[in-house]
This record gives structure tokens, C-alpha cells and sequence, in this order.
């Protein structure tokens, strides 16, 4: 299950602005989901936090542009081009652009994914 906020016309909504927030309560976990946020979305990029339940997974994907990730409580796996790598509460990693990379929730996790829109340098 995978469910994303949308306005009436079914597009990504953004965040209000110039309203303070806790970035860990915008968005709340789903028994057997990932959920997904848009915090800001412009044709430069976007900026998305999402809440993984334990057991579920994120499948095998890739971006033609960089993405950094924080994972901001729990813990994830995350698959980039074979490897894995286990990110603790805090920490935060970047997957290169058109790398190949998934994630999986062995517990419960929630992330900040950023990625800038530009010509790979």
C-alpha cells in the first residue's frame, strides 16, 4: 500500500508555508504501509518525508538525479547499486543519480528524501 497526499484535482499538495513544524509528526505510520509526503515539489526538485511500517519495502528503483536521504526515527535498510547499508536514527547517506537502490523496514522508519534537479556533474 502505498498512498501519497493529493488535492481535489489529484496532485502532490505541498506543506504550508511559513508554518513551523516537528519534521517527525508531519507524518504518521500505517499498519502495513508506506506513506508518503510531499514537503515541497518545484521543477527544481522536491523534498518528501515518508514512514515505512515494519516489513514493508520499497521496491528496486533508480533517478537520473542525486537524492539524499535521512532517516529521521528507526532505522532502515537501503540497497544502492548491490549494497547495503544500514542507517541509523540521524544518520543520512546519498544515492547517486541513476544508481539502483531500494529500502527495506525490518522496524519502522521514517525518512527525509531531497533531490535537487540539475544537469549530473
Amino acid at each position: 500500500m502505498h498512498t501519497k497526499d493529493k488535492n481535489e484535482k489529484g496532485k502532490d499538495t505541498e506543506m504550508e508555508k511559513s508554518t513551523p513544524h516537528i519534521i517527525v509528526e508531519i507524518i504518521e505510520y500505517l499498519p502495513n504501509a508506506m506513506v508518503s509526503k510531499t514537503i515541497i515539489k518545484k521543477s527544481t526538485g522536491n523534498i518528501t518525508i515518508s514512514s515505512f511500517d515494519a516489513g514493508e519495502e520499497l521496491a528496486e528503483k533508480s533517478s537520473a538525479f542525486d537524492t539524499y536521504i535521512q532517516i529521521i526515527d528507526g532505522a532502515a535498510e537501503v540497497m544502492i547499486s548491490g549494497k547495503k547499508h544500514k542507517l541509523k536514527l540521524g544518520q543520512g547517506i546519498i544515492i547517486p543519480a541513476n544508481a539502483t537502490n531500494s529500502f527495506n523496514a525490518s522496524v519502522q522508519f521514517k525518512m527525509l528524501s531531497t533531490v535537487i534537479k540539475s544537469s549530473y556533474e
